[in-house]
């Protein structure tokens, strides 16, 4: 995987209620990242940027809901979801410095 695809398999930080009970609960985080991205992918985008070992990845692909506008129905987007829990004694901060 080339230095490109790592920045580009990783869209952000998906920062939700869900996400942080499942932060604090076990040692998982939540990303958003591209509909094409694999699971080995994004072990390797993770590790990587973030200097963590990571124990596995789990994908939710999460439809965008249906919604009525003034100018008939609309769609969001779709989402896709990754779920990385992170090896004892790693942790990403994303608040930071502090």
């Amino acid at each position: 995987m080339n230095q490109e695809r790592i920045f580009q398999v990783l869209l952000g930080p998906h920062i939700s209620e869900k996400a942080t009970i499942v932060a604090e609960g076990s040692q998982q985080v939540v990303f958003r990242v591209t509909n094409d991205a694999t699971k080995p992918e994004i072990k390797k985008a993770v590790e990587e940027l973030f200097d963590v070992k990571v124990k596995g990845v789990n994908i939710v692909n999460v439809k965008g809901k249906t919604k009525r506008t003034a100018r008939g129905f609309g769609k969001r987007n779709d989402v896709r979801k990754a779920y990385v829990c992170l090896a004892d004694g790693s942790e990403i901060d994303f608040l930071g410095g502090e």
